[in-house]
């Protein structure tokens, strides 16, 4: 039996199918056509289970090959080392603010060293001060997130107890290049890593760090499901005072399948995983975002001022382009979505806390969707000098 619809859709040209715009959204980002459509078969009848995926027990053998497959899928994209365990929390990433100093500090007599490099880095420092000791070790606040200080002039701890940075900031447009992280952060000093916008965008040498986490709703599925990446013996510092629903040792030796795991999220994910094996893997989506990055980098930097990208070059996000129109015309920026919207461009408003436009280009927009977009954004130019 096939669910059809009466809906009328609008055929934008733009080189999608089923009347779907693009979607240039920073969150919940678009996912691949080809896995929605997979979700869309198998939904009423899960591989000849004869229930959907949202109704099968997740102690089920069915869904237990679904939980092992995605494990073992990102394991083999990232090559994780075996010494580091995989797990799926609940919730958004913003939980692991807490979840961290929680698991992994003895309370105040450990210190901690934040880089501080936009909103959200921004958000998990202020959060941690309730569990411990922390230490700015650069607040680019002051310059409005536009750049990062030199590694010279990081203010480190003498004894941090491990190192925190936010790989990619989502609403400021800042990406940090993982190897200045790495050559200036001690060997010894767990590096942890919120990179929930570009997880899966580009490889990732795991061994570097202690923990990295990623909400699944940008390049790894949809929201619900945040992805952690531990150190085992990092696992070891979770008390048994720790809330069961963050605690990562305990979520590690139950294989994050308490209190039902988010199972249709994690089957989304999963599906994500082997899109991505099947489509080149990370080195395949680092060359693609490099190319569509340029693309539109190199538009705006060519418009004579019209468009205008803020951020220092050596920091600008390949997955959230944060972009001014006539140095902030509010009114020119607002005429801009209601164009776009008409031309089946969406989600490209910035974020309400900075304003402008801000097109996000996870995984799943192809070279061809940027293509659209620089099109109509030439047009506007033409049309708005």
């Amino acid at each position: 039996y096939i669910m059809t619809s009466t809906n009328n859709t609008v055929d934008y040209n733009n080189g999608l199918t089923h009347g779907r715009v693009l979607n240039f959204g920073a969150g919940p980002g678009c996912l691949p056509e080809e896995v929605l459509l997979e979700a869309q078969q198998e939904l009423l009848n899960f591989q000849g289970s004869g229930k959907s995926i949202m109704e099968l027990s997740h102690r089920g053998k069915e869904y237990s090959k679904v939980h092992e497959d995605a494990k073992s899928n990102l394991r083999l994209l990232l090559n994780i080392p075996e010494n580091y365990d995989i797990l799926f929390l609940q919730g958004g990433a913003t939980s692991l603010f807490a979840g961290i100093p929680i698991n992994l500090c003895n309370g105040n007599n450990d210190t901690i060293d934040y880089l501080v490099t936009g909103a959200w880095s921004k958000s998990a420092y202020n959060e941690a001060k309730m569990y411990t000791k922390v230490n700015a070790v650069a607040d680019m606040e002051s310059t409005k997130f536009r750049t990062v200080a030199e590694p010279s002039d990081w203010k480190r701890s003498d004894n941090a107890s491990y190192f925190y940075y936010c790989d990619n900031e989502t609403v400021h447009g800042v990406e940090m290049p993982s190897q200045q992280v790495y050559d200036n952060v001690p060997a010894s000093i767990p590096i942890l890593c919120d990179m929930s916008s570009n997880f899966l965008s580009r490889p990732v040498d795991v061994s570097k760090f202690g923990l990295i986490y990623a909400g699944a709703q940008k390049n790894a599925g949809i929201a619900g499901i945040t992805i952690v990446i531990i150190r085992k013996d990092l696992l070891q510092k979770s008390k048994p005072d720790t809330p069961n629903v963050f605690n990562f040792l305990k979520k590690s030796q139950q294989n994050s399948l308490d209190n039902t795991p988010p199972t249709f999220n994690i089957y989304i994910m999963g599906l994500v995983l082997k899109w991505l094996l099947k489509n080149g893997g990370l080195d395949e989506m680092s060359r693609l975002s490099q190319t569509k990055s340029h693309m539109l980098y190199d538009f705006v930097d060519n418009s004579n001022g019209f468009y205008t990208c803020y951020i220092d070059k050596k920091y600008r996000s390949r997955m959230n382009a944060c972009i001014r129109i006539k140095d902030g015309d509010e009114a020119m920026e607002e005429k801009f979505f209601k164009a776009a919207e008409k031309h089946g461009i969406t989600d490209v408003k910035g974020h309400r806390s900075v304003g402008g436009v801000r097109v996000s280009l996870y995984n799943a927009i192809t070279v061809r969707g940027v293509e659209v977009l620089l099109a109509f954004m030439k047009e506007f130019m033409a049309q708005n000098q």
